[in-house]
């Protein structure tokens, strides 16, 4: 939901939004997983030849389809004059609709904008909570114990004693990142010693003088071993335009240069060879670097080809849907931060966000095995629903990102959803 080049996509590629890019389909959705193979235990079952038939027919019908989409039937062709008249109209009243769109898409983002600004103190003391820069009060020590009892009346408080001197939380930040299905796969052990360093995480909307809106992902680091840098940031832009769907549009995403400290970089594996020279037999140590998986590599977003690389074939297909699927998994990962990790921290640092998150699950991602399989009876399924707990929280469904994303933690964001 990059890099300094606009997106200006042709048809092959699909511009991101929070709307095509929903948490149960993007990749990020499954953690990330990586392709699975057959076990290799299983035997193969036969194919019958009536199957190929079958499946080479409907690939035939397929590709008749896919050949047809974007033509025109001829249907509005063949219409008389004056129905032809009747849509252009109705194409000028469509013309209005979307300028109304577009404005009551700024309109709510202004509304995120003024709801960050009424926020920005909480942040300011939860840091300090965090950190234990400050002492907490008892109203919100009484609100805590109040919300784990609504969370969970089974659970028991916190025996603290009120003579107990609040401390800093270790790892707070990581440990909060690191509960997020998608980002616990990104987060390599590596990672894990530079993100212990974290000490804030925020977000900043891109002022209104910009020419285009967007926001900023700050993640602000205490001195370390890793880098130079104080702060990272990771700014998205979108474009001036709502897009078709009736939401903003990804323009771009830039990420800052991390000033890596000698041996440190996170992104590389170095690896060290023996070479041996040819004439005079002599060996020498060559040592080598080698791009690997980080989450740091979140700061160097991929890069959309130009246009005219696409035209001429520079660009291949598959590599157009590898660099698609990434910067899906770009977006997804900065709209999750900015939509759930930023405003419910503690939320994530505790657990209690995965329960949400998995109710966010559509039913539609999963699929009934094949009914014909025999080996359903002997699996033990329980039927009996008296038997299942109560779910713990009443967690209403539906994801954050509905329209543009909505509005910081204390803001209904059905009111900013398209009707």
């Amino acid at each position: 939901m990059s890099s300094n080049v606009p997106i200006n996509q042709p048809s092959d590629i699909t511009a991101p939004t929070p709307q095509n890019t929903p948490l149960t389909h993007a990749p990020i959705s499954a953690g990330l997983s990586r392709p699975t193979v057959p076990d290799i235990s299983e035997d193969a079952e036969p194919v019958e030849e009536t199957t190929n038939v079958h499946d080479a027919v409907f690939g035939l019908v397929q590709g008749r389809l896919a050949g047809l989409l974007g033509k025109s039937s001829g249907y509005i062709e063949s219409l008389s004059d004056g129905a032809k008249k009747t849509i252009e109209a109705l194409k000028g009243v469509q013309v209005k609709q979307n300028e109304l769109q577009n404005q009551y898409k700024r309109e709510c983002l202004e509304l995120e904008k003024k709801y960050l600004e009424l926020t920005k103190p909480l942040y300011t003391r939860r840091r300090a909570l965090i950190h234990a820069t400050a002492e907490p009060t008892a109203e919100e020590l009484e609100a805590g114990a109040a919300q784990s009892a609504k969370d969970d009346a089974d659970e028991n408080p916190l025996a603290v004693p009120s003579s107990t001197v609040a401390v800093a939380v270790p790892e707070f930040w990581l440990t909060a990142l690191r509960n997020h299905v998608g980002l616990s796969e990104l987060i390599t052990d590596r990672d894990a010693g530079a993100l212990k360093y974290l000490i804030d995480l925020r977000i900043e909307y891109l002022p209104s003088s910009e020419p285009k809106p967007g926001f900023k992902l700050i993640f602000e680091f205490s001195p370390n071993e890793y880098f130079e840098n104080e702060v990272l940031e990771k700014t998205y832009v979108y474009r001036e335009e709502v897009g078709y769907s009736g939401d903003f549009v990804y323009d771009r995403a830039i990420g800052t240069e991390i000033r890596w400290k000698d041996e440190k970089d996170l992104t590389k594996e170095f690896e060290i060879k023996k070479q041996r020279n040819k004439n005079t037999n002599r060996t020498r140590l060559v040592r080598k670097a080698h791009p690997t998986e980080s989450f740091f590599n979140f700061f160097s977003p991929p890069v959309a080809p130009s246009e005219e690389a696409i035209e001429t074939g520079e660009i291949g297909e598959d590599e157009l849907d590898d660099l698609e699927e990434k910067l899906e998994i770009d977006y997804q990962i900065g709209e999750d931060i900015k939509e759930k990790i930023i405003p419910r921290a503690i939320d994530y640092f505790t657990g209690k966000a995965l329960e949400y998150d998995m109710l966010s699950e559509d039913e539609d991602d999963y699929e009934d095995e094949d009914e014909e399989n025999d080996d359903v009876d002997d699996l033990d399924v329980d039927s009996d629903e008296d038997d299942l707990p109560p779910p713990r929280r009443g967690a209403a469904r539906g994801g954050s990102r509905g329209g543009r994303g909505g509005p910081p933690a204390n803001v209904n964001p059905e009111e900013c959803k398209q009707q």
